[in-house]
């Protein structure tokens, strides 16, 4: 199994759920993370990646990390000083329309968003709300763009989008697709040579369907044109993902993988959890698995069964346990507290 691995955590595309898949492997093999300084939860995002931003880096010693998957804007010359370089790099797309409905809601204090009611609104006349000087912008225009650390600004022609997928391919060695999760799961298994169990997982950091809401045909095309180098970027690498399927799989053997899979997370879920799955955040009766609320997203989350024994609890529990918790914790095993 592959232990050295970079995850460029693209927001609001199920990458909270590949974290604490990443989370668990690291550590049941004992790997180090690359944590942010003093324990934080993002490298110093929306600055680009530096290495200097990694709690127990120096650029005298020569350590290495294991595991690199926490928020960042990607630079990958920095990337390299604090992994070793047989790591594995990957990351997770998300189709633009449905990634920017999510990213609206989730982040509706963004300045882009703040004074409009819906995504209509800010499409009819985008650059009324939209400052490209601004902080936050990101949020709001070519979100996946900005975090492989190009410009979401940049102009659209097909030279420069070329050369960004090109520098894509160049970097990362596979791109997973969220609307494919279980497949992008048997091929993250394959690629890094690791076991089922090891690519299980209940989905965390999802919202309640309340907030959702189908889009007008109008509203999509504007999303697409809007988030333009976004969806060249989605198109492109949906369509390699499936010809390294057909080419390193096959479709076959990946229906019986995925039928695999969806049979132990559903065994799982009949072992581990209370009722039938997901439930809205005041119904979580530990708090340690409360998920961060955020915007005007409603998180769900999840209950354990009660009375299950110690080994089985703990494997339940790394499960569904929120992503700011588990990081924490992991941090608090890698860098224990100096005693007083």
């Amino acid at each position: 199994p592959k232990t050295d691995v970079v995850f460029l955590k693209v927001h609001k595309s199920a990458s909270s759920t590949v974290m604490n898949i990443l989370f668990r492997f690291g550590e049941t093999h004992n790997l180090t993370f690359a944590f942010p300084q003093g324990g934080g939860f993002q490298l110093y995002y929306p600055h680009h990646f530096l290495a200097r931003f990694v709690q127990g880096f120096s650029p005298q010693s020569p350590r290495r990390f294991n595991i690199l998957c926490h928020h960042m804007r990607f630079l990958q010359p920095e990337v390299r000083k604090v992994v070793p370089s047989s790591a594995v790099y990957f990351s997770i797309l998300r189709n633009p329309v449905q990634l920017m409905e999510s990213s609206f809601v989730y982040y509706k204090g963004a300045s882009a968003f703040s004074r409009v009611r819906s995504l209509e609104q800010f499409l009819r006349q985008p650059y009324r709300y939209y400052n490209p000087a601004s902080g936050d912008r990101h949020y709001a225009r070519n979100l996946m763009t900005f975090d492989f650390g190009f410009n979401p600004d940049g102009e659209v022609s097909p030279e420069r989008v070329q050369l960004m997928l090109k520098a894509i391919e160049a970097s990362f060695d596979f791109l997973l697709i969220s609307e494919y999760f279980d497949e992008s799961m048997v091929l993250l298994k394959e690629m890094l040579c690791w076991d089922l169990d090891s690519v299980v997982s209940f989905p965390l950091n999802s919202r309640d369907s309340s907030t959702k809401s189908p889009l007008p045909d109008s509203v999509v095309e504007k999303l697409k044109a809007w988030n333009r180098l976004d969806w060249e970027i989605y198109t492109h690498f949906n369509r390699t993902f499936w010809e390294r399927i057909e080419r390193d799989i096959g479709r076959e053997r990946m229906g019986r993988e995925v039928r695999a899979l969806r049979a132990r997370q559903a065994e799982l879920a009949r072992t581990c959890l209370q009722g039938t799955g997901s439930v809205g955040p005041k119904d979580i009766k530990d708090s340690s698995l409360k998920p961060l609320q955020h915007g005007g997203a409603r998180i769900l989350g999840y209950n354990l069964k009660q009375g299950l024994d110690e080994e089985l609890e703990r494997t339940c529990r790394r499960l569904v346990t929120p992503e700011l918790q588990y990081s924490s914790l992991l941090y608090k095993k890698q860098f224990p507290p100096r005693p007083p």
